[in-house]
C-alpha cells in the first residue's frame, strides 16, 4: 500500500512532520481553508493552490489507523490457514504504520522496515538499512546539523542482532539483471567508441540544490572527459527538471556567473547540457522514450559521472565494479 503525505498549498514546508501529525494539521487546515475568505488569503500569500475538496477522506482517522488495523485484521484471519505474514516498509512514512501493525499482532506478522527508523529498533523484526547510515557526521556536517537533529541524521546506538547493513542503498542493478541488460544493449551499446563514460543526471534535493556551480563544474568535466573519451551517454532521472524555455536556456548558456537573478533557473541543467552537447559527434543524450537505457548503460559503461544528490544512482554505479 502506498503512502501519500497531503499536498498542496503550504504542505511543501510541513513534510518534516511525522507524517501522522502532518495528516492532522492538514485536516484542521483544510476545514479552515473551506471558508472562501481564508482559501483566497492563504493562496494569495502562498502563491500555490490548496485543495479544500475531499476533506474526510484525507482525516488521520481513516487513513492512519483504518490501513494498519486492515492489515492486522488480514493477518490474523489467514494465519491459521497461510501462517506468519510478513510486512515489508520502506521509508520515512511508513514508520508508524509498520510499527504499529506489528504491536497490535506480534504473533501475526514478521514486519521488515528497510532504511533505518532511526529510533526505537526493537519495533521491528528485521531492519535493513545502508552501512552509511551509522557513519558519523564530519566536522562541516556537525556545523549544519543543530545538536538536537544529530541523533536523528547519526543514530547513536550501534547496529543490533536485528539490524542487517547493506553496502549503499538497495536498488535493482543486482549481477543478473546487469548479464541480461548486457544482452539486450549489446547491439545498441557494443559498438560505441570506448572508453564508454556514463552521465546520470538527477534533480534537487533538500541536501543537493543545483545552482550555478553545478552547471559550471558539470560543463567543464564533460568538456574535459569528450577529449579522452570515446562515447558519452547522457540520461536525466523523472527528477530531473523539464527545460524552460529557449530564453533562459539562453541566458543560461552566456550567464554562467553567480548571479542573484538567475539563482531561482540554475538548477535547471538540462537545458544548458542539451544545448551545449546536443550535436556534439561524442554525445548521445537521451530524450526519455522507450526503452529505458540505464540498466544498459550500467552494464557497458566503462566509467560514470553521477550528480550526488542519489544515493541510489551512486550506489547502482558502484556495484558494477
Amino acid at each position: 500500500q502506498r503512502i501519500i503525505r497531503p499536498t498542496g498549498g503550504i504542505n511543501k514546508w510541513l513534510h518534516f512532520l511525522p507524517i501522522s501529525l502532518h495528516k492532522m494539521v492538514d485536516q484542521v487546515l483544510r476545514h479552515i481553508l473551506s471558508n472562501t475568505t481564508f482559501t483566497t488569503l492563504f493562496q494569495g500569500k502562498l502563491s500555490a493552490p490548496y485543495p479544500v475538496s475531499n476533506v474526510q477522506s484525507l482525516g488521520l482517522s481513516s487513513v492512519l489507523e483504518a490501513d494498519s488495523r486492515r492489515i492486522v485484521t488480514m493477518v490474523r484471519d489467514t494465519f491459521e490457514k497461510e501462517g506468519l505474514a510478513i510486512v515489508i516498509a520502506c521509508g520515512r512514512d511508513t514508520i508508524p504504520y509498520a510499527s504499529s501493525v506489528r504491536c497490535l499482532a506480534p504473533d501475526n506478522v514478521f514486519v521488515i522496515q528497510i532504511q533505518h527508523p532511526r529510533y526505537r529498533l526493537d519495533r521491528f523484526d528485521l531492519v535493513v538499512t545502508p552501512r552509511h547510515d551509522y557513519y558519523a557526521l564530519t566536522a562541516k556536517g556537525q556545523q549544519g546539523v543543530p545538536w538536537l537533529f544529530r541523533r536523528w541524521i547519526t543514530p547513536r546506538e550501534p547496529p543490533g542482532p536485528n539490524v542487517v547493513l547493506t553496502s549503499g542503498a538497495l536498488h535493482q542493478a543486482d549481477s543478473a539483471a546487469l548479464r541480461v541488460a548486457a544482452t539486450n544493449w549489446h547491439d545498441e551499446l557494443a559498438p560505441l567508441p570506448k572508453p564508454l563514460v556514463v552521465v546520470n543526471i538527477g534533480g534537487p534535493t533538500r541536501n543537493c540544490n543545483y545552482g550555478v556551480d553545478l552547471a559550471k563544474q558539470l560543463v567543464s568535466s564533460l568538456h574535459n572527459v569528450s577529449e579522452t573519451c570515446g562515447s558519452v551517454r547522457i540520461s536525466f532521472s523523472r527528477r530531473t527538471p523539464q527545460k524552460v524555455g529557449p530564453l533562459v536556456a539562453h541566458i543560461l548558456f552566456y550567464e554562467l556567473c553567480a548571479v542573484n537573478f538567475l539563482e531561482p533557473f540554475c538548477w535547471q541543467v538540462s537545458d544548458l547540457i542539451l544545448r551545449e552537447f546536443s550535436t556534439h559527434p561524442k554525445f548521445y543524450i537521451w530524450g526519455g522514450e522507450e526503452p529505458n537505457p540505464h540498466l544498459g548503460h550500467l552494464a557497458w559503461a566503462d566509467a560514470f559521472i553521477i550528480t550526488a544528490d542519489s544515493i541510489s544512482m551512486l550506489s547502482e554505479a558502484c556495484s558494477t565494479g
